[in-house]
């Protein structure tokens, strides 16, 4: 099962990427959780469908280009923590991003339950449970 929570989480980061809200949504469970990586900055944390479409929405205003790209992928179970860059270019400003990205996959019963986002790798790594 763990190889395929990997395969989900890529599936997810493509659907991410591509701007494609219903196939991310249909890995999801109905209690999704999502706590980007900027929530201080956002100041929100999304919740199920609903909550992705809000997200989807408020990246598409803000950002001219926001991509996740990811570098690795390590398997603990139930959980995938993925590490890589995010990389974008700020829609009115122009000004590029380019940045660690640590995000850590919670599954339960084969779907993503919750995504949590962090701009360093060592925070996603020890909110998975993992020494740096």
């Amino acid at each position: 099962m763990s190889e395929q929570n990997i395969e989900t989480a890529r599936q997810g980061i493509h659907a991410f990427n591509a701007g494609e809200v219903d196939a991310f949504t249909a890995l999801t469970t109905s209690d999704f959780e999502w706590s980007p990586s900027m929530v201080a900055i956002e100041g929100e944390v999304f919740r199920g469908s609903e909550g992705i479409q809000r997200y989807f929405a408020s990246l598409n205003s803000a950002w001219e280009e926001f991509l996740v790209r990811p570098e690795s992928f390590r398997d603990l179970a139930d959980v995938v923590v993925m590490l890589g860059r995010l990389r974008g270019c700020g829609k009115n400003s122009g000004v590029p991003v380019d940045a660690p990205l640590g995000m850590v996959f919670d599954f339960k019963q084969g779907k993503v339950a919750r995504i949590r986002g962090y701009l360093d790798h060592g925070q996603a790594c020890r909110a998975a449970g993992l020494a740096e």
